[in-house]
């Protein structure tokens, strides 16, 4: 079971998603999944079933064990993690910019990395919110719980840096970085250097994944376009250079992606034996 919506409008300038999910697969069952970067950061917050474990090559059998309550660091290309089992699990998409106000930690910091959440929080502060989210018996009063605690972490009248701002919509639309350097009128190494603290990649690595997750969506949602057609429309400069991106970022190649027919699109199962259906990450978190 899966139940996400956008925040209470207090909150949307900052978080983009709630959700919250119970998985009831058997840990014999469990495998791995490489998980697709979205640009964005996430806390996670396990209320039972195991906590996130994840994997660092082909050959890594044990896995590192990171905790139950996590903040998923924005990162350039996928992680490999164990799949899903039974429990249940409430967590927040922050949208790029944000985490500092939430955190009080740049997202430079976490970036490339998950951070346990008791290594930010206080430990009461924790406790406490991971208490009311067990006691509350559904969904939608958890994400009420988690909605309320993250508005009470948000200073008063404090918003993201409208440098940060301008920068985020105007890639977002697919403007060119230098484009959006001269409309600022700040140096080039002026706003990487802001841009990558708040948001935890560079303003050229953050444009990348973003055209990334346009070509991922269409992939995931127009099986019969053509990849050629998928690239144009994308802004690369060809089919080809699209799967180098695509294989660099996920793992595996456009038309392999397709063929997995993955149930989410930023979650490609992967066959640990024989590595079918991607290759696992090796690059060490941090």
């Amino acid at each position: 079971m899966y139940l996400s919506r956008p925040p209470k409008p207090a909150l949307r300038p900052f978080v983009s998603l709630i959700w919250t999910s119970t998985s009831r697969t058997p840990v014999s069952r469990a495998g791995r999944e490489l998980v697709l970067p979205t640009g964005s950061m996430h806390i996670a917050i396990r209320l039972d079933g195991p906590p996130l474990r994840l994997f660092e090559g082909q050959d890594d059998a044990q896995g590192r064990t990171v905790g139950a309550s996590v903040i998923g660091g924005v990162r350039e290309r996928a992680y490999c993690k164990e799949a899903a089992q039974a429990g249940r699990i409430v967590g927040a998409m922050i949208r790029p910019g944000s985490i500092e106000l939430l955190s009080r930690t740049p997202a430079g910091a976490l970036a490339g990395r998950h951070t346990r959440l008791e290594d930010l929080w206080s430990h009461r502060d924790l406790e406490e919110v991971r208490n009311r989210l067990q006691d509350e018996p559904t969904a939608a009063c958890r994400l009420m719980v988690l909605e309320q605690f993250l508005e009470g972490r948000l200073p008063d009248l404090h918003g993201i840096d409208p440098l940060i701002a301008h920068a985020l919509l105007h890639f977002d639309r697919g403007v060119p970085v230098g484009d959006v350097v001269a409309d600022t009128g700040f140096s080039h190494r002026h706003l990487a250097r802001t841009f990558a603290d708040a948001v935890g990649l560079t303003p050229k690595a953050y444009s990348r994944l973003r055209r990334f997750n346009r070509a991922l969506e269409r992939l995931h949602t127009r099986p019969n376009e053509a990849l050629a057609e998928i690239a144009a429309v994308e802004g690369y400069s060809d089919q080809a250079h699209m799967t180098r991106d695509f294989r660099a970022i996920a793992g595996v190649p456009p038309g392999h992606y397709r063929r997995l027919e993955p149930d989410f699109a930023r979650h490609v199962p992967v066959d640990a034996r024989a590595g079918t259906s991607g290759q696992i990450p090796s690059r060490r978190e941090g």
